[in-house]
């Protein structure tokens, strides 16, 4: 049994992306400053003031075969291929953990809202008898997942935090939690989204989040700039594995660095506007840090959740400024993914240990001019192109609609 002091690293690592079918792809495309965000063509976007999206570079069904494309929303499709490579890249079937020592933690912000509409618009034109019978596992929220378990055979437990964008963060941390408290000994993490659909966008479109810098697409998303006018949905999901750090020695794992720590709190503030200073985000990150074991000082690198949202982006900037102060190098990798809500979290966590295993902070896109906030202006915000440096710990963050926060770090192993 491990105690709550137990080192956890990380030991695979999956994603597809709309910069990439995999991991390598995207961080590939990330460095090259490639963006994933286009126009939406269909009919049915003509009349949105939004009309961008940022898709799958990469159709689930050029992965999986066709049985599972039938019987798996588009959320647990991606899920599922993300957690797939990570647990290759895990050597998770030759590690000879039993089935009963791992687990699932897969967290979602929406789920299933593709098969759910469609299958609504289908009751309403065909009646009750053409509905599938696959539509509730398909339109559940613990579907990826349950999905993702059945995919690496996990039976220590399969889990689905539900916290909006801070969900595939929330999952991380869960996996932490599972792996110090010796309730398991491989933990699959991740998070998944893929709700590119009429009404999902009309809804965000009606609160005014959404950039409608339709005619400039690859320029929309603008985390930190004076111009930004929201964000650009994206589709996509990240997996890790995680393990104890003995154990994954003791195999001969590769080891891509070490998840140091986590902290998670609520704003109780507002159900979608964060407090205005970041105030609960701050105390995420400084929580986070303490967890690590680590000061302010350590922290080299944060990639910042920083969505492209007037008040996110500032109340964000504030938090990390008073948490971690102006030296840590500072990347916003929203600017050419778009944002893949639940997915996020673990997307940005797959880029900070990239970032932190190649010693290289991509570089923010389409940041011409920042925001005169001045924490903002006092951040040391990579920009044009990504920058070479030297550190040995990075922050993630991610926020999310009900005022959920959530931070975390990783080491070098």
């Amino acid at each position: 049994m491990s105690t709550p002091t137990a080192d956890v690293v990380v030991t695979g690592l999956g994603a597809t992306t709309p910069l990439g079918g995999d991991v390598a792809s995207t961080w590939e495309a990330l460095l090259a400053g490639r963006s994933g965000v286009s126009r939406i063509t269909d009919d049915w976007a003509k009349d949105f003031s939004a009309q961008l999206v940022a898709r799958l570079s990469t159709e689930p069904a050029d992965v999986l075969d066709r049985v599972r494309i039938r019987r798996l929303d588009r959320s647990q499709q991606v899920a599922v291929i993300a957690a797939e490579e990570a647990w290759r890249d895990a050597a998770g079937a030759d590690s000879g953990v039993a089935p009963e020592r791992i687990a699932v933690v897969f967290g979602t912000g929406i789920g299933g809202a593709v098969t759910l509409l469609d299958q609504d618009d289908i009751l309403e034109a065909k009646g009750p008898k053409r509905v599938s019978p696959f539509t509730i596992p398909m339109l559940m929220p613990n579907g990826p997942a349950a999905a993702v378990g059945l995919a690496v055979g996990a039976k220590a437990g399969v889990h689905a935090p539900v916290s909006a964008c801070a969900s595939g963060a929330e999952a991380i941390r869960w996996g932490l939690d599972l792996l110090r408290l010796g309730r398991a000994d491989m933990v699959v993490v991740g998070g998944t989204e893929a709700c590119v659909h009429p009404l999902p966008m009309a809804g965000f479109s009606a609160m005014r989040a959404m950039s409608t810098r339709n005619d400039e697409p690859q320029r929309a998303s603008r985390p930190f700039d004076k111009g930004r006018d929201g964000f650009v949905l994206g589709e996509g999901a990240a997996a890790l594995v995680l393990e104890r750090a003995d154990a994954a020695k003791a195999r001969g794992a590769r080891i891509h660095a070490r998840l140091a720590g986590a902290g998670g709190t609520a704003d109780g503030y507002d159900l979608v506007a964060p407090h205005p200073e970041g105030e609960g985000a701050g105390r995420a990150i400084a929580a986070a840090i303490r967890d690590a074991g680590l000061t302010p000082a350590d922290i080299g690198h944060v990639n910042a959740h920083a969505t492209s949202t007037p008040i996110g982006d500032t109340a964000e900037a504030s938090a990390i400024h008073d948490a971690i102060g102006d030296h840590t190098l500072v990347t916003a990798t929203k600017s050419q993914t778009g944002h893949l809500l639940g997915a996020a979290g673990a997307l940005e966590s797959v880029f900070s240990i990239l970032a932190l295993r190649e010693q290289i902070v991509p570089a923010t896109a389409n940041l011409d001019d920042p925001d005169d906030n001045a924490a903002v202006q006092a951040l040391d915000i990579v920009r044009r192109e990504p920058r070479k440096a030297t550190f040995s710990a990075a922050l993630n963050d991610s926020f999310g609609f009900g005022g959920h926060n959530m931070a975390l770090v990783f080491t070098t192993a």
